[in-house]
């Protein structure tokens, strides 16, 4: 494994960590134990930072996780997870409502503190009640010794770069954002580094676009991304490797994130992504590849509050 430096923040975390959605049965029904292995599997390789939410599974990701951590020395792992979103349509960032989160997932996890607590999903809510409400509420429970440092998450890159110029934060998450088919983050992380912000990245393989199975049918990417999609998986097979090796390690190379979460809910799919994350691209594929995303690249959907985005934003 290889580490880099969280930001300002004094912290070294493993170039890949650990995304914990699957735990909540996200991606389909899980076998809880089999979750817990993965994620022991994880640590066991080195990865030291572990990103959850109470959204994902309704809770359920925490509490798995809070049960895979039971015994795993404290202070071996950094610790993320997030307010604000508890439901595909239910956000509230309200300091009562942020405040009591925290001390949910505090209880869940089986932990006195989180490392990290991040706004999730920024977009959908008020930018400015973000700024003046949320991160202030917080900060105050970061001295009260609750959690450590925060952060921010969305998807829409204008949105996370008017919070964290407007207000310190210590790091920025976007998913989907660098990919083989989005490279956008890469291009904001200065900034990002310029505010005292770490970048992590999130979702290497694009909510299931770059898998051999290709996209879910609640993919928001339009139909010629995902035969662009379709095609890449399609020249990985020819040369006779996964699209998922191809694109793990071209999104976790850059140095300029701190790390990139992947998640799995099995044991030997986590053991291959950490040595996917790890090694190198065939140039000759990946010069390929360039080609067949050209004309798609960078492309960027909406969500969220409409003012928060730019829809087909390229830079």
């Amino acid at each position: 494994m290889q580490y880099r430096p969280l930001g300002r923040t004094g912290l070294t975390v493993s170039m890949l960590g650990y995304g914990a959605s699957p735990l909540g049965g996200v991606f389909g029904q899980i076998d809880e134990q089999a979750g817990i292995r993965a994620v022991r599997t994880a640590l066991d390789l080195g990865v030291n930072i572990i990103d959850v939410a109470p959204y994902y599974g309704a809770t359920v990701a925490e509490q798995v996780l809070g049960r895979a951590l039971r015994g795993v020395d404290r202070d071996t792992y950094l610790l993320a997870s997030k307010v604000g979103r508890y439901g595909d349509s239910a956000f509230d960032f309200s300091a009562a409502r942020v405040t009591a989160s925290v001390e949910e997932s505090l209880g869940r996890l089986g932990t006195d503190h989180l490392d990290l607590v991040q706004c999730h999903d920024i977009e959908f809510g008020d930018l400015d009640q973000i700024i003046d409400e949320t991160l202030p509420t917080l900060a105050g429970l970061r001295a009260a010794g609750k959690v450590r440092f925060l952060g921010i998450t969305g998807y829409p890159l204008p949105a996370l770069a008017r919070v964290a110029a407007a207000v310190p934060v210590d790091t920025v998450l976007s998913y989907c954002r660098y990919t083989l088919l989005d490279r956008t983050l890469a291009a904001a992380a200065p900034g990002f580094a310029t505010a005292g912000a770490a970048v992590m990245n999130a979702s290497p393989l694009a909510m299931g676009l770059l898998t051999r199975r290709g996209a879910p049918d609640w993919h928001p990417a339009p139909p010629e991304v995902r035969r662009a999609a379709a095609a890449v998986a399609d020249r990985c097979a020819a040369r006779g490797v996964d699209i998922a090796q191809v694109a793990l390690s071209f999104a976790a190379a850059p140095v300029e994130f701190a790390t990139t979460f992947v998640g799995s809910a099995n044991a030997d799919n986590m053991a291959d992504n950490v040595r996917w994350a790890l090694s190198d691209i065939d140039p000759d594929l990946l010069q390929e590849i360039e080609k067949v995303v050209a004309p798609v690249l960078n492309y960027a959907w909406s969500t969220g509050r409409p003012e928060n985005n730019n829809p087909g934003e390229a830079a």
